[in-house]
């Protein structure tokens, strides 16, 4: 197979497994919480706690070991395991009577997530793609916009054929049915159809540098932005302000669809701009489009809302592993991510509770909302502190005295030099 048709055929996996375990599954699910309100009683807090009880037991447990994984054996054993694990936890979740049943299953989606959402598909992208690396990871991410902005219709539709329960369980199926027959021939790097012999550098130095720490609070705070408002939108839409269930699908999949607009036009500009300056305008998109939400009386303000804040979201993943891979390499990056995913994973399950509590004790969204305006403002002031661009760059002579560059992959790293021959393993 010829490198162009092997990278298309990666770009293919990637869109079908972040279709299927990130826009299914995560954007999904939230989309039947007011059904489970509705028939057992449940607050707005413990229908969001499945997700934060979830993350919090399996980002820790597994998260860092995920990105061991990865770095060591290569993505795709990873993703099979992560697909066939959402595919269950839905199937699961259509099945549950109990709040018991309902943690016990989503803590296979966040299991599934880990092993086969974001983390090795970032690292599988990163080593088949260099110059185009933000377009090829736009497009793969197209799969999660696609995914979320088509999920409220499917739910609609398959709720009212099958009830809420069953349609739970079709879209477990459909998980494993889009994603998984590509994720089991996928090659893992250019070098190797199985286990690929890439350097693997210490990654110890890049926990000492300034730039991870601002990359991570930059990320765990939008993320917490972004998490609490998507896991709240259709508790606020459906049962606070009245919207019909074809109404609230209209919203959430237009979210999803400005998204496309996000993740396409975020990954050209990453290729083309200092990706700080990407990360910024993300995160203000974000910041802005949050108070649409108090205007939610004023005719058109939902749906600029929608499209505000979808292609802010778009881009709000994506950038974070390019960033990463720019700072400091792709030999380290399964490491990075799945620590820097690990504490996004976190705060994508503290923030919705947090918002959820507030709103059960005071009876409305007002707190919760400027909470989450005050996360992905926290967020962009994090990352305006990081360098507009590699101090030094490919080639450079003499070389910056606090970065190292790996071989066959471009950019420079914001971490201390290997210790002399070190950097030529591999």
């Amino acid at each position: 197979m010829s490198t162009r048709a092997a990278q298309a055929q990666v770009a293919a996996t990637s869109f079908f497994a972040l279709f299927a375990i990130v826009g299914i599954a995560l954007y999904g699910l939230p989309f039947f919480y007011d059904s489970m309100v509705r028939e057992f009683g449940w607050s707005r807090a413990q229908v969001t706690s499945g997700n934060a009880i979830s993350k919090l037991i399996v980002g820790p447990l597994f998260g860092f070991l995920a990105g061991w994984l990865v770095d060591r054996f290569g993505p795709r054993r990873l993703m099979v395991a992560g697909i066939v694990m959402a595919g269950i936890a839905l199937v699961g979740l259509g099945m549950i009577r109990t709040l018991a049943g309902f943690y016990f299953f989503y803590l296979f989606n966040a299991l599934g997530n880990v092993c086969g959402g974001p983390l090795p598909n970032q690292v599988l992208l990163s080593r088949w793609f260099t110059a185009a690396r933000g377009r090829a990871m736009g497009f793969a991410y197209l799969g999660i916009g696609i995914g979320g902005a088509l999920v409220p219709f499917l739910a609609v539709w398959l709720t009212r054929a099958v009830g809420w329960q069953g349609a739970l369980q079709a879209l477990g199926l459909l998980i494993v049915v889009a994603a998984l027959p590509l994720a089991l021939f996928v090659r893992e790097s250019p070098s190797s159809a199985t286990s690929p012999d890439l350097p693997r550098p210490p990654v110890g130095r890049v926990f000492r540098a300034p730039a991870f720490y601002l990359l991570l609070a930059g990320s765990v705070c939008s993320i917490a932005a972004v998490g609490g408002t998507n896991q709240h939108l259709k508790l606020f839409l459906s049962l606070d302000h009245g919207f019909t269930q074809g109404a609230a699908a209209q919203i959430a999949s237009l979210v999803l669809a400005s998204s496309l607009v996000g993740r396409l036009g975020m990954g050209w500009l990453a290729d083309r701009f200092p990706k700080k300056y990407v990360m910024l305008l993300i995160y203000v998109l974000v910041a802005s489009a949050i108070p649409l939400l108090f205007l939610v009386g004023t005719p058109g303000a939902i749906y600029l809302f929608a499209v505000v804040f979808g292609i802010g979201l778009g881009g709000e993943y994506m950038l974070i592993p390019l960033m990463a891979a720019e700072l400091f390499g792709v030999g380290v990056l399964g490491r990075v991510m799945g620590v820097v995913l690990t504490a996004d994973g976190v705060a994508e399950a503290v923030a919705p509770v947090l918002v959820g509590r507030l709103r059960d004790v005071s009876a409305t969204y007002g707190t919760g909302f400027l909470v989450l305006i005050g996360f992905a403002l926290a967020g962009a002031a994090a990352i305006s502190f990081l360098p507009s661009s590699p101090p030094v760059a490919l080639g450079s002579s003499p070389p910056d005295p606090l970065s190292f560059q790996e071989r066959g992959n471009p950019g420079t790293r914001l971490v201390p030099p290997l210790p002399k021959g070190e950097g030529d393993r591999g």
